[in-house]
């Protein structure tokens, strides 16, 4: 087993749609924001609502943070190629190099999820890239090839930040602290320690 502390650094996190970044790496970003990392944020889909919700998620992560929305509909990522890719261009001409982009997973079973993921590999070249895993109903969760640990208080951070600023899903079946903790209890299982987000990496490259 291969330990690397993450340090502050300038990272990008993605999302097809507002809370699809903190339901994957809520806690992580909160580690990375604690350890002074330089966060931004971009989400492509989500009505004036739920943008309103990331962005608010984005404040109580880093409050320095900056949010960028593309403002795509929501469930029709794959009809908007065009306009996901030209998002993301601008997008990785505006914040510059990063250090880690932070993204979905290629075998995400949601189709919006799917084109950010792969849309990442080709905009974001020879950067580190992480993909986050994100709870649903398709029960796609596969492997995971990297951990981050989470603490007691990152976990109750990253709960309290998911019922705090999205509102508009707490009406949903599974929306609730016993998912979000299962999750991170089970990676945690995996990589040896209580909690922990669990990731795969296309390329990661270490300095």
């Amino acid at each position: 087993m291969l330990d690397l502390l993450l340090g502050a650094g300038k990272v990008l996190a993605i999302g097809a749609h507002p809370d699809d970044i903190e339901l994957g790496a809520g806690g992580t970003l909160l580690a990375l924001a604690d350890a002074g990392a330089d966060l931004a944020f971009a989400v492509l889909s989500g009505d004036d609502t739920r943008c309103a919700e990331a962005q608010a998620a984005a404040a109580d992560i880093a409050p320095r943070a900056t949010v960028r929305f593309a403002r795509l509909p929501d469930g029709r990522l794959p009809a908007c190629w065009d306009d996901a890719k030209l998002f993301l261009h601008a997008l990785a001409d505006e914040v510059g190099p990063q250090d880690l982009v932070i993204a979905p997973r290629l075998d995400d079973a949601h189709q919006d999820h799917r084109v950010v993921a792969e849309l990442v590999k080709p905009v974001f070249r020879g950067v580190s890239v992480l993909r986050y895993e994100i709870p649903k109903w398709d029960g796609d969760l596969g492997p995971a090839q990297v951990y981050i640990p989470l603490t007691d208080d990152l976990v109750r951070r990253k709960v309290a930040l998911l019922q705090k600023s999205y509102p508009s899903q707490q009406s949903r079946g599974w929306w609730d602290e016993e998912t979000f903790r299962s999750v991170l209890r089970l990676r945690g299982i995996e990589a040896g320690t209580r909690y922990a987000e669990g990731f795969v990496a296309d390329k990661v490259v270490l300095r």
